[in-house]
């Protein structure tokens, strides 16, 4: 009879002791299960953290150098002091009109009238037997006729392509063909330039008491 009541105890003992080691098998693979879960939320929070760069690393980063040049100034260039060989009365050279207001000056003239002015233009054309006269260039293939006061001077006979300032009376008249041939003649035009000039012609004059040629 005790034999039969110890083997039941035992018996007994051995199903409770293998239901505890079922229980804390359980509990153990839930502790290991939440284990893993929680290793696993731990990583994506590191790996998360490790990816994320702070925004002061970002601005910290220094920028690319930018290559510095030099800015070139560009100074005006000075105007050219021209010098003039003086001829007749002296001049000055400042406060010539140009060529382009001097036409202007003499489309409002009629004749009859004169006009007291100095202009600055290029010599186109100078008497070759002594340099009693000379053409100055006008805008438009025009010229102004210019002889000296009183034949009191000359100008050189390879004057003509310089530069000249004029001072004096410009007027305008009707020229003949006859005054023109011989101008032309003078100029050293061939024959068949000169038996071209058929017709009488209104000139723009002038009638100079000083004049300036560039050196």
């Amino acid at each position: 009879m005790k034999k039969s009541i110890v083997l039941a105890m035992a018996l007994i003992a051995f199903t409770a002791c293998q239901k505890n080691k079922e229980t804390e098998v359980k509990t153990e693979e839930t502790v290991i299960e939440t284990g893993k879960d929680t290793v696993h939320v731990d990583t994506d929070t590191v790996s998360a953290a490790e990816t994320e760069k702070p925004a002061d690393a970002v601005a910290a980063t220094p920028a690319p150098a930018v290559e510095e040049k030099a800015i070139e100034v560009v100074k005006p260039a000075t105007d050219i002091k021209v010098e003039y060989a003086s001829f007749g009365a002296k001049i000055k050279a400042d406060k010539a009109l140009t060529k382009e207001q001097m036409i202007q000056k003499y489309k409002s003239l009629k004749v009859g009238d004169t006009v007291a002015v100095k202009f600055k233009s290029k010599i186109k054309d100078v008497c070759q037997k002594k340099g009693c006269w000379m053409a100055m260039e006008l805008p438009g293939g025009k010229e102004s006729f210019v002889k000296f006061k009183d034949y009191a001077f000359f100008v050189p006979l390879n004057a003509a392509s310089s530069e000249a300032i004029v001072s004096g009376k410009a007027f305008v008249s009707e020229t003949s063909v006859a005054q023109l041939r011989h101008y032309a003649k003078d100029g050293g035009k061939s024959e068949a330039e000169i038996a071209k000039i058929t017709q009488p012609e209104m000139e723009y004059k002038f009638m100079a008491d000083g004049v300036l040629i560039s050196k």
